[in-house]
């Protein structure tokens, strides 16, 4: 038997599925929360969260709503163009450029990121939350404040080697 999938440029990660409950009158409705998240490991990432009451179903929501999401963040080679803390709720993440050859040290939630961005050397610490949830959005917002060298250069008016010294 062969299956009729798609094969996407997108690289998807499945983080976490939790069960969720709704007590009413006739007892609990449980349904499947995902939290996905979706890159193209060339410097794009974005993450979803999907609700339904089967698993398979809730994992093609999230990567729907994760590929709306997506951000493009500059890389520095293998690695990002400076240190930055990403915050979201009381979750917040610590990104440390890295030489190469490091790998990627970090936790589950922000692994999972970061090797969807297609980020190869870098150095983290999670500070705070310890909700998958909120790292993974943490580390995203972290990602989204990086800048390259050309974009600091572009906002002062001035050269690279200017700016560079």
């Amino acid at each position: 038997m062969q299956r009729n999938e798609q094969v996407s440029e997108f690289n998807e990660k499945l983080v976490a599925v939790n069960r969720v409950s709704k007590t009413v009158k006739g007892g609990r409705n449980m349904r499947f929360s995902a939290l996905m998240v979706v890159g193209d490991e060339k410097g794009r990432v974005g993450c979803g969260m999907g609700k339904a009451v089967e698993i398979p179903e809730a994992i093609r929501k999230g990567l729907e709503a994760a590929k709306k999401t997506m951000i493009t963040v500059p890389l520095n080679g293998t690695t990002i163009p400076h240190e930055v803390v990403g915050v979201f709720g009381t979750g917040k993440v610590k990104m440390l450029p890295a030489p190469e050859g490091t790998g990627v040290i970090a936790g589950g939630p922000v692994r999972a990121v970061l090797e969807a961005c297609g980020i190869k050397d870098i150095v983290t610490k999670s500070i705070g939350s310890n909700n998958k949830i909120n790292m993974v959005r943490a580390t995203l917002a972290g990602l989204a404040q990086l800048r390259s060298a050309e974009q600091v250069a572009q906002l002062r008016g001035k050269s690279v080697e200017e700016l560079l010294g």
